[in-house]
């Protein structure tokens, strides 16, 4: 029995330190996102094609660019669906038995000679050039140019990405990953990351396309919360309730609306009652 083609082994190695990375169990990734705690364990061990968006969804929550592991997925992709069977170029025909050999040796002339020559020569050449060209090609998809450091990236191929989940009033309430309102390109920051007074970082986000405001929270501490609100709407909050979130990012539940102005973001310590505020 043949293992995964090298492409799709990549990339389940690559989502396993992305993984890693978040410090979330598979049951912490099902809650944080559009899958299930079984469907992540086959997604990891390279059992069973991965959804674009699932990648996506995992680097935002590890709060790395998505470029270097949806360039991984372009590959494996064109293995599970078969194009790269269809694009691979003929087996080469089978050498010349010993006798054709000996035979086709007898009657080449030397003139004939330094033509097979000369035309091995420019064979060996092209094939070259080649290799060159697939291997530059391979290496800027894996790039992200025009990307700063510590930003998210990732691949333009609309036709690929999730119809978003929500938009409006019809947000409110719910998470934004698995509602595709924050994967790369849909979301921004309101405004600067804020530190708060215990190292805890916390930021707006909104998006434009699900027209929906939520809070983000990293480097935090268990029994930290955030909450966003907004005039007029029931407000969203979020608390950290175990370790393995401490290291990566959480989100409240959105809040939806076409206008992002008057938002607020409230930072309330673990075991503290003071709350720190921040406006859109």
């Amino acid at each position: 029995m043949t293992g995964p083609a090298p492409e799709c082994a990549a990339l389940a190695e690559g989502l396993r330190e992305m993984r890693a990375r978040t410090g979330l169990s598979l049951a912490g990734l099902a809650e944080r996102t559009a899958y299930s705690k079984s469907s992540w364990e086959r997604y990891l061990n390279g059992k069973k094609p991965v959804p674009r968006h699932a990648v996506e969804a995992l680097c935002a929550i590890a709060g790395k660019p998505a470029g270097r592991l949806l360039a991984l997925w372009e590959l494996a992709d064109t293995e599970w669906s078969g194009r790269a069977r269809h694009s691979r170029p003929p087996a080469p025909s089978p050498p010349l038995s010993s006798p054709a050999l000996a035979l086709a040796g007898a009657v080449e002339t030397k003139a004939d000679a330094g033509v097979h020559r000369r035309a091995r020569r420019q064979g060996l050449f092209i094939a070259g050039v080649g290799v060159a060209a697939v291997a530059i090609l391979a290496a800027l998809s894996l790039r992200s140019p025009g990307t700063a450091a510590g930003s998210p990236a990732s691949l333009a191929s609309p036709t690929l990405d999730p119809v978003p989940g929500c938009h409006g009033k019809a947000c409110d309430g719910k998470d934004p990953s698995p509602m595709a309102c924050g994967i790369p390109g849909r979301v921004d920051s309101l405004g600067p990351p804020h530190r708060t007074s215990t190292g805890t970082s916390v930021e707006l986000r909104y998006s434009k396309v699900c027209a929906a405001a939520w809070g983000r929270i990293w480097h935090s501490k268990v029994g930290d919360m955030i909450e966003v609100s907004a005039p007029g709407v029931r407000p969203r909050r979020v608390v950290i309730r175990n370790p393995g979130d401490t290291s990566a990012y959480r989100f409240t539940p959105m809040i939806g609306g076409p206008n992002h102005t008057g938002l607020r973001l409230c930072f309330t310590p673990a075991g503290a009652t003071g709350r720190e505020c921040f406006d859109s």
